[in-house]
C-alpha cells in the first residue's frame, strides 16, 4: 500500500496514464543505471586491465536513445517543455491561448511526421539487416522504437497539451520557480 500511495503522489496523471508514466520512468531509471555501470566497468577495465568492454560506446548509444525518447512523451505529457513567456502579458490571455493551440498542432503534427519518416527508415534497416558494428543488433528496432515513442508524443501532445491550452492550466513548476 505504501507504494501505492507513493506513486498516487508522484504521478498525478489520470488513471492508466499514472502506471504508463511510472513504467516508462522506471524504464529510463533502469537503463541510467546501467549506463553508470556501463561506464564505470569500461573505464576501470580500461585503466586497470588495459581492456575496455567491446561495443560500449554502441551500448551507450542504444542505451541514450531508449532514455531520452523514453522520456519524450512524458515531458510532453506534463508540459515540461521551455516556454517563454516574454509577450504574454503583452499580448492577452485569448491571444496566448490561440498561439498556444497553434503551436500544440505544429508540435504534435511535426513529430507525426517525423515518426511516420522514421518508421519508414526502421522498415528499410530490418529489410535490408542492417546491424550494428560491434554487438550484431538491429538498427531497425531501436528505430522503430523511437518512431513508436514520437507518435506516443505526438498524441500526448494532442490530446493533453491541447487540453492544457484550452483550459489554461499554469506551465508545470520546475526546480528553482
Amino acid at each position: 500500500m505504501l507504494a501505492k500511495n507513493w506513486i498516487n503522489k508522484h504521478y498525478p496523471e489520470p488513471g492508466l496514464f499514472r502506471w504508463v508514466g511510472f513504467s516508462l520512468e522506471m524504464i529510463s531509471a533502469a537503463v541510467l543505471f546501467l549506463l553508470m555501470v556501463l561506464t564505470c566497468v569500461d573505464v576501470a577495465g580500461r585503466y586497470l586491465f588495459n581492456d575496455a568492454v567491446d561495443g560500449a560506446v554502441e551500448m551507450t548509444q542504444i542505451g541514450l536513445a531508449i532514455l531520452v525518447f523514453a522520456q519524450m512523451p512524458l515531458t510532453t505529457w506534463r508540459s515540461g517543455h521551455v516556454v517563454v513567456d516574454l509577450l504574454d502579458n503583452i499580448l492577452g490571455h485569448r491571444v496566448v491561448k490561440v498561439l498556444g493551440m497553434i503551436s500544440v498542432l505544429i508540435i504534435s503534427t511535426s513529430f507525426y511526421y517525423l515518426a511516420t519518416r522514421i518508421f519508414q527508415l526502421a522498415e528499410r534497416s530490418l529489410r535490408r539487416g542492417e546491424l550494428t558494428e560491434y554487438l550484431g543488433f538491429s538498427f531497425g528496432y531501436i528505430t522503430a522504437y523511437i518512431a513508436v515513442m514520437s507518435w506516443v508524443t505526438a498524441a500526448c501532445m494532442l490530446t493533453y497539451g491541447a487540453y492544457r491550452v484550452y483550459r489554461g492550466a499554469p506551465q508545470s513548476s520546475s526546480v528553482g520557480e
